[in-house]
């Protein structure tokens, strides 16, 4: 009998090998969130390896723990830099796994990057239509400030040089935001940008937008900002169909729907930093796109 268990094994051990060879899995870049780091994905790196032996899986230890806090922009490069490499040497692309904070850095790479070859971006709990709440996060960056009154540090000059300050989106000063926001108004064109069309194309060379979250986040809010849904100026949470940004498709919601490329999965349960160790999360949300 152990003779037969240990034969079933091998045969199953290079089954799975010769799977990875044949349909040769794409590499995967994983860009952590805020205050993180490449440890952080220890099960999330287990999953991948289970579910797709032989994937090329790169974490970066780049802007870790504090050095999250540096502007976007900054680690855009920084990051870009680390991958772009990788992606050369990836004849059929590759898939992102961007995680809170991560999510905003990777659409930055994906909007400024003319020849990048990702094929599926996973969002997965990025506040990506912005954040505002009072969360743990908050209390403990700014413990002087309150989602009401944080607009005054964050529309100026000083606090555009923070990161979580490039996506704070205070729905009662939408003016001071869009034309003080360095990151976020960019990207979502809702602030005059030059490069809007040529950021549009380049975002529209992914294959697949996978938009990752849930209820019981308990960090982005409102968790809907996950799948581009945000607060009106009554903080009534206007769904992502029904957003501007997607309405007149300003850099490319519509057309990626209208493609059939465009998928929300959300899941209550989950607070936000079990996102990426939670294994129906993955089984759920994100296994089916890393092919």
């Amino acid at each position: 009998m152990k003779g037969n268990k240990s034969t079933e094994l091998l045969w199953s051990l290079f089954g799975a090998c010769l799977v990875a060879a044949v349909i040769g899995y794409k590499p995967v870049v994983i860009v952590h969130g805020l205050f993180d780091s490449s440890g952080a994905f220890v099960e999330l790196l287990r999953f991948i390896n289970q579910s797709h032996p032989g994937t090329n899986v790169s974490v970066f230890d780049l802007f870790d723990r504090s050095s999250s806090l540096q502007p976007l922009w900054k680690q855009v490069e920084g990051f870009k830099a680390a991958i772009y490499p990788i992606m050369q040497n990836a004849a059929n692309g590759v898939h992102f796994i961007c995680y809170s904070q991560g999510g905003l850095i990777c659409r930055g790479i994906l909007s400024t990057l003319p020849d990048h070859n990702v094929h599926s971006f996973i969002s997965l709990s990025s506040p990506q239509a912005g954040q505002y709440g009072d969360t743990n996060y908050l209390k403990y960056l700014f413990p002087q400030f309150m989602k009401f009154n944080l607009f005054h540090f964050c529309y100026t000059s000083v606090g555009q040089r923070i990161s979580i300050c490039n996506f704070w989106k205070d729905p009662h000063h939408m003016d001071m935001y869009m034309n003080s926001s360095d990151y976020l108004a960019l990207l979502n064109s809702e602030r005059t940008n030059p490069n809007s069309t040529v950021w549009k194309k380049n975002f529209l060379r992914i294959k697949k937008l996978v938009l990752i979250g849930g209820p019981d986040d308990g960090v982005i809010t409102p968790w809907q900002s996950s799948q581009f849904g945000f607060y009106d100026d009554n903080e009534t949470v206007v769904e992502i169909k029904d957003q501007d940004l997607y309405l007149r498709d300003v850099f490319g919601l519509k057309t990626l729907n209208a493609r059939g490329d465009l998928f929300l999965c959300s899941m209550a349960g989950v607070e936000h930093i079990n996102w990426h160790s939670n294994y129906t999360v993955f089984n759920t949300c994100i296994e089916k796109w890393l092919v």
